[in-house]
């Protein structure tokens, strides 16, 4: 995917004040609209101007943006990948209802770019459902990683978390704020926690907006979670393979002593009932399912070859290369 620079498609620099990109945005729009310019390509130009305005003329957007075009290195056309859960700590507002990473494009379309950056989270948020006019403040979002133990342990955590304003000079400003957050048991990817009050203010005696901090959970080699159920993989031996082992398996709940039966079969997975994330408000636990691969050990010793040696004596009609079925 190839990086999109938003500043030079509406020609200008990163310091540019928002009375800049919008002046910028009117002047390239009235050169490329496909009503009245007669350039080969108009419409595909005129969709770049849209989705760069979008994102710049929108300090929120344009912060998260900014953040992740400093740390990128490949800017210049070729094969470009946000980091996991790169908007993170980035605190956004509602805009009409729809979430301050939302918006479409004036066509109704994007580039795959924008819709790996903002489509997404776009379309996650939940929005601050008012009637025009209404005084209770709007509701914010952002995203909050935590390690797959905090769902099973639950967790206090102080968070730093970036929003965005502009100054009186017309530059968007980088604020940070502290937040002590309880973190509950149970928690689950895509999970919205709740802090009433938290969000934008209320005007007169109206409430303010909450916050609502969506659950991520940090990549981890040893598990990986789908809702409530965690997916581990455990390496067996061949000999552990095929004449089964008794191993104690470390869980994100615990340590668990398990059963892996004989003649192991690839894709094979053991179901830990109820040993997943713990439910919540009467929701059942989800389980853990451990999938079973073959390590094999490496011949670099003569002792380790002349075992090997004897396996393939002990086996001489195994062919590898025939199906499960039809090997002997």
């Amino acid at each position: 995917m190839e990086f999109k620079d938003y500043y030079k498609t509406l020609e200008l620099a990163k310091t540019a004040t928002p009375d800049e990109i919008k002046k910028s945005f009117r002047k390239l729009a009235r050169k490329y609209h496909p009503d009245v310019s007669k350039a080969a390509n108009a419409t595909e130009r005129m969709a770049e101007l849209n989705e760069a305005n979008d994102v710049l003329s929108d300090p929120e957007k344009r912060m998260a943006y900014d953040s992740l075009s400093d740390s990128a290195q490949n800017q210049d056309g070729r094969d470009f990948r946000p980091p996991p859960n790169w908007d993170a700590g980035f605190e956004f507002s509602d805009a009409n209802g729809q979430g301050g990473m939302g918006g479409t494009g004036r066509d109704g379309s994007h580039s795959d770019f924008f819709e790996q950056l903002f489509g997404r989270a776009a379309r996650s948020k939940t929005g601050n459902a008012r009637n025009p006019g209404s005084l209770r403040g709007q509701d914010h979002h952002a995203k909050i990683e935590l390690d797959l133990l905090d769902a099973f342990n639950g967790t206090d955590r102080s968070l730093s978390l970036r929003r965005a304003r502009v100054d009186d000079g017309g530059q968007v400003i980088n604020e940070t704020h502290e937040l002590q957050v309880a973190i509950p048991k149970g928690v689950y990817a895509g999970q919205h926690v709740r802090l009433k009050g938290h969000g934008g203010p209320g005007y007169g005696d109206e409430p303010a907006g909450d916050l609502l901090l969506e659950v991520v959970f940090k990549p981890d080699a040893r598990w990986r979670a789908q809702v409530r159920d965690v997916y581990q993989q455990v390496r067996l031996s061949p000999w552990e393979a095929m004449l089964g082992v008794t191993l104690s398996i470390q869980t994100p709940g615990g340590e668990v002593e398990v059963v892996f039966p004989a003649y192991w079969k690839p894709g094979r997975k053991l179901r830990l009932k109820g040993r997943g994330i713990p439910g919540t408000r009467g929701t059942d636990a989800g389980d853990v399912y451990l999938e079973s691969e073959l390590a094999l050990p490496p011949a670099n010793t003569g002792e380790a070859r002349a075992a090997y040696a004897a396996m393939a004596a002990a086996f001489p009609r195994y062919d590898p290369r025939r199906s499960p079925e039809t090997a002997a």
